[in-house]
């Protein structure tokens, strides 16, 4: 039944290239709905692909806390990025720690942010620059990264924190605006990158939704920005993957895999939370990859990227429909 399936996608998806998605939008469409198609199964274990934006993160915690996981664990890959995401208005908080201890002599320094906004024009990225909570300079973010530079008086042994505050965050049919955050760069020479050094607060400055960025993968990543909405530590289980360039959905499920075969927990049903129509492929490598041993369910998260634009909804669809007979052939040994 699986490969008369399978040879249907790929003589759709041979069809939409050559006819020209006009042609067959219902076609289309009925491959879209196949490969997001979401379903469940009683479980207790709750699965969460840590590269979901942090809006499915958030509808991931409300799956949790509504249908009475025991766990939530979350996979993804060693974090491959020197940039910190921003999706959210709120405040990544730098703390200087060493690196300016040291240097008390008071002057004229320069501050340097290295950011981008992914998207541009009117909906791009705006941000504050603080130093000691003092507002000192704000940015409009373009669409490449670049330097923005300030110029600050006063002793940088005095200083405690340096933030960069994301004060428009949207989401509309243009995209997602989110802000993206490398590192600071004091007087060209002393570098205070993201990873470690900063926590990002989500909303109101000191509110309860803080992250501290101290991952290591786009797994422990998510167990983060989880523990930030409320989940007790004790219930959220982050396992990392290697860092590979492709197979991802492979490497994070063999990663979950070694995890099952070497847990005392007791597993009984596992859903897995995807996005769009990435969800189809997930699904089935990590069916394929546990031998079928579990009931396995998929849970397919809104994708709002392909709100705006009908050309990234066809391309996706396109690359998953591929990536399917991909995995097909490649999960044929395991």
């Amino acid at each position: 039944m699986r490969k008369k399936r399978l040879v249907i996608l790929l003589f759709i998806t041979i069809s939409i290239f050559s006819g020209g998605y006009f042609l067959l939008k219902p076609a289309f469409n009925y491959l879209s709905d196949y490969l997001s198609k979401s379903s469940q199964v009683k479980a207790n274990i709750l699965v969460v692909e840590g590269w979901l934006p942090g809006y499915a993160l958030e509808m991931a915690n409300d799956e949790y806390q509504k249908d009475g996981y025991d766990y939530i664990v979350t996979t993804g890959l060693k974090y491959s990025s020197d940039y910190y995401m921003l999706s959210n208005n709120g405040y990544l908080i730098f703390y200087s720690g060493d690196n300016l201890k040291n240097q008390d002599k008071t002057d004229f320094h320069n501050f340097e942010i290295n950011a981008y906004s992914e998207l541009g024009g009117i909906y791009a990225a705006h941000f504050n620059f603080y130093v000691n909570n003092m507002l000192v300079a704000d940015f409009n973010a373009e669409k490449h990264q670049r330097t923005f530079s300030v110029n600050w008086s006063g002793s940088l042994k005095s200083i405690d924190s340096i933030m960069v505050e994301f004060t428009n965050d949207y989401f509309g049919k243009s995209g997602d605006a989110n802000l993206y955050v490398k590192d600071i760069i004091v007087d060209h020479k002393i570098r205070i990158p993201f990873q470690n050094n900063s926590v990002y607060n989500i909303g109101v400055l000191n509110g309860g939704r803080r992250i501290k960025n101290n991952f290591k993968s786009y797994a422990e990543s998510a167990r983060n920005r989880l523990l930030a909405l409320g989940i007790a530590p004790s219930r959220i289980i982050a396992i990392p993957g290697d860092k590979v360039k492709i197979n991802r959905t492979l490497t994070s499920a063999l990663a979950f895999r070694d995890w099952v075969n070497t847990t005392n927990i007791d597993i009984r049903g596992i859903n897995i939370m995807s996005m769009g129509t990435h969800a189809r492929r997930t699904w089935m490598t990590y069916n394929k990859i546990l031998n079928e041993k579990y009931s396995i369910g998929i849970i397919s998260l809104p994708d709002y990227s392909n709100s705006h634009s009908r050309k990234i909804r066809f391309l996706k669809t396109a690359r998953e429909t591929l990536g399917i007979f991909y995995y097909w052939f490649i999960l044929i040994p395991y």
